[in-house]
């Protein structure tokens, strides 16, 4: 569980939730520096005014602002060393250019030209170097297995090349589960690393069965009605489908192009895509995990001695669930029920009173005195917090169902497995949670997932610690 937690504090998108800020930091940092390198050469010529001032205080919201729209704090997988550098070139000339303006447009006299070559100068390098220790950190990870994506390929002889990159540079974190060809060179090169399969095998019972997370189409023919076909199973269960540009003849309003090394792929995906925003949440969850768990801990140890002490069994429960894209995990409870509860499951299974394949009963006669006060107030989750350390679950999603729930879903259902399963979500928060129909039930986590911003998750969340004190569950 170490391991995990440590991988998961470490992963692209904690970090890539407080790059602006480290980006902003080092910009400060290097602001003072070029400062003090400029002052080497004449000590009387810079002094330190007031318009130093007032332009370090207009540098740090258009860096700000710049760092955002040319998308500078983003950790890429395949992009090369030089290509970052040509960025940082770009993304500082044009800053070099709006000091000048700010300099002669704001009257700052004093503010000498040579401060903004040392600065300009300085601020690259620290970016620079700032980036090839974060990259190098990445790809040490993703080479030994961590922030690992599953991929299966449409290839064909044409694709030799771009199967070859992905698998020699394993940093890129990218894992082909599978090959699906007609061309005898790719089965005969690959087909002892890679298992490969006809490519008219149906992608839907593919997905279905294996945990994927990306579909990349890179054959040099491209099918209009086939290619549809593909984007609308994966968009059906929120798996990303990427088609190499330079191929395509087609033109999707959800879109956008994204990179392999030097090669340009049209990106399809359902879920959520915010990169900062998504980047903010990740590192929200962990930190307020971990803030919850050490506030909380001698709670949650009279909780662990009221368990043991009025029922006989473990104090946490474990049972595996389904998580992101079909990834399944144990999660973690205070144990609510006897100790023998999963075997009585089959004899009550009459008495059901959901409409889908989850089951669930108001007045469940396995749960213990205890259990029920812990249930009423939703304090038996406060375990999961341990799961989303992990990184298994985020704080909010859509509750992880189980298995045998998962293999009774409609095809349309399995999209709510596209982002990490909650700790609470829209339906947790209804008074009679459980008398909200299946299929309702499912609309809402769909909703949440079309609809997903880091407001609405801030709302969910203290909706649901004001849940707690009213105890409106069951």
């Amino acid at each position: 569980m170490i391991n995990k937690v440590i991988t998961n504090l470490f992963s692209a998108n904690k970090i890539q939730a407080i790059f602006p800020f480290l980006d902003i930091i080092i910009t400060v940092i290097s602001y003072f520096a070029a400062y003090y390198i400029a002052n080497l050469i004449e000590t009387n010529y810079f002094v330190f005014t007031i318009d130093y001032v007032y332009m370090l205080l207009l540098i740090i919201p258009t860096w700000t602002l710049l760092l955002k729209m040319m998308n500078i704090s983003d950790v890429p997988r395949t992009r090369s060393t030089l290509s970052v550098l040509f960025k940082l070139l770009n993304f500082n000339f044009i800053g070099f250019l709006l000091i000048f303006l700010y300099k002669h447009i704001f009257d700052l006299h004093i503010f000498s030209h040579y401060m903004i070559i040392s600065f300009t100068v300085v601020n690259l390098l620290s970016l620079f170097v700032f980036r090839l220790i974060i990259f190098r950190v990445f790809k040490y990870f993703r080479v030994n297995g961590h922030n690992v994506h599953n991929v299966i390929l449409y290839a064909d002889d044409k694709s030799d090349q771009f199967i070859s990159d992905i698998l020699t540079y394993k940093e890129w974190g990218f894992r082909i589960l599978m090959i699906l060809s007609e061309s005898d060179k790719i089965r005969e090169k690959y087909g002892k690393r890679v298992r490969i399969l006809p490519d008219k095998i149906s992608i839907k019972d593919l997905i279905k069965v294996d945990i994927i997370d990306e579909v990349i189409y890179c054959k040099s023919t491209v099918d209009e009605n086939r290619i549809h076909d593909l984007i609308q199973a994966c968009e059906e269960i929120g798996v990303i489908f990427r088609l190499q540009s330079s191929f395509s003849p087609m033109s999707y309003a959800n879109a956008y192009i994204t990179n392999f090394n030097n090669v340009q792929f049209l990106t399809f995906s359902s879920s959520p895509r915010n990169r900062f925003a998504l980047s903010w949440k990740s590192f929200m969850d962990f930190w307020i995990s971990f803030s919850l768990l050490f506030l909380l801990s001698p709670f949650m140890l009279l909780v662990s001695v009221l368990i043991k002490s009025t029922s006989k069994g473990p104090i946490v429960f474990k049972q595996e669930r389904v998580g992101l894209r079909g990834r399944k995990f144990y999660i973690y409870k205070f144990r609510t029920m006897v100790q023998n509860a999963e075997k009585m499951k089959a004899r009550l299974i009459e008495m059901n009173e959901s409409d889908g394949p989850a089951f669930k009963i108001k007045k469940d006669p396995r749960i213990t005195p205890v259990g029920r006060a812990l249930r009423k107030t939703g304090l038996d989750e406060l375990p999961q917090l341990f799961n989303v350390l992990k990184g298994e679950m985020s704080l909010i999603g859509p509750r992880p169902p189980l298995p045998d729930e998962v293999e009774k879903y409609e095809r349309w259902q399995l999209r709510r497995l596209s982002v990490k399963p909650g700790i609470t979500c829209t339906w947790q928060l209804f008074p009679n949670r459980n008398d909200v129909i299946f299929e309702k039930w499912m609309k809402l986590d769909m909703q949440y997932i079309d609809n997903w911003s880091l407001k609405a998750d801030f709302v969910l969340f203290f909706r649901t610690i004001f849940s707690v004190f009213r105890a409106g569950g069951h």
